[in-house]
């Protein structure tokens, strides 16, 4: 069973309800597909098992010894990623126009290393996660493969925590692929509204049971009631709503997931969603 934390933008406060999930669940596999800000796994202290090079698309390379600097290649670029017969790796794509018009075949695609995979044994379980090297975009294969990996350690019915990329992109779409059921964290404000009809129709795109909480609701409850208002229009399940809490920020800055704070009236209503998400598992 793989749960997917969804956003429509960043800082809507999805990772520390990911991590404030896997806590309350307690016996999960979690995976940090948020590989562009990676977060997740800050909360825990392990120690990697396993690191593997991740190869998720190519580079062009040249030979000079081959290469008799007539400009074709510079020519044909549309990325201006070639300077003085140099290839510029923050800008080339690997679309591989260069290697087709080179009269000496001087110019190769090669491999290239988009980041490092882990996985990493903590106290509290496995985590599947990556680190991305400089300049390095997201993809979809590098998500893909996170979530096959952490399969290997997931038994039957063992549930699965996936804190997703914000936004619709495609690390999104690879994370909402086969999934069982998304939690889309949204906030109260106009942006909030927009960003959550997005995702809203890529899950349903996928056929995905998807399932809507409010965080910070009480900052702008007006606004909270026309969240509300299109959650009923589209008959989708409302299973959370969290109040404004400072003691987010305290758990945030020392790094300890939020239900480690008893005097939180956020870590309250994230144990009341909890219980109504099992009844859905369910």
């Amino acid at each position: 069973m793989e749960l997917v934390v969804l956003s429509g933008k960043g800082g809507t406060g999805k990772t520390t309800i990911a991590t404030a999930l896997s806590e309350l669940a307690q016996d999960v596999v979690r995976v940090d597909c948020d590989v562009e800000a990676s977060n997740f796994y800050m909360y825990y202290e392990g120690k990697d098992l396993e690191k593997e090079d991740f190869y998720g698309g190519k580079i062009a390379k040249i030979d000079e010894d081959k290469c008799i600097k007539c400009g074709k290649c510079q020519d044909v670029c549309r990325f201006n990623a070639i300077r003085d017969f140099q290839i510029d790796p923050f800008a080339c794509e690997g679309c591989g126009a260069c290697t087709l018009v080179c009269p000496r075949e001087a110019i190769v695609l090669e491999d290239a290393k988009a980041a490092d995979t882990f996985i990493t044994q903590t106290d509290e379980g496995i985590i599947a996660r990556a680190e991305m090297g400089i300049g390095s975009d997201a993809s979809g294969l590098l998500i893909s493969f996170l979530r096959r990996n952490a399969k290997r350690f997931s038994e039957d019915k063992k549930l699965t925590i996936i804190d997703g990329s914000p936004g619709i992109g495609c690390p999104v779409i690879a994370s909402v692929t086969g999934s069982d059921m998304v939690l889309v964290v949204t906030e109260p404000t106009k942006s909030g509204l927009e960003d959550l009809k997005r995702v809203v129709t890529l899950c349903e795109h996928f056929g995905v049971s998807t399932m809507i909480c409010i965080n910070k609701y009480d900052i702008n409850e007006e606004m909270s009631e026309e969240i509300e208002g299109f959650i009923n229009d589209k008959g989708l399940k409302l299973v959370g709503k969290i109040p404004y809490d400072d003691m987010v920020m305290k758990s945030i800055n020392e790094l300890k997931p939020i239900t480690f704070y008893n005097e939180s009236i956020a870590k309250k209503a994230i144990e009341d969603m909890w219980m109504r998400i099992k009844e859905n598992i369910n």
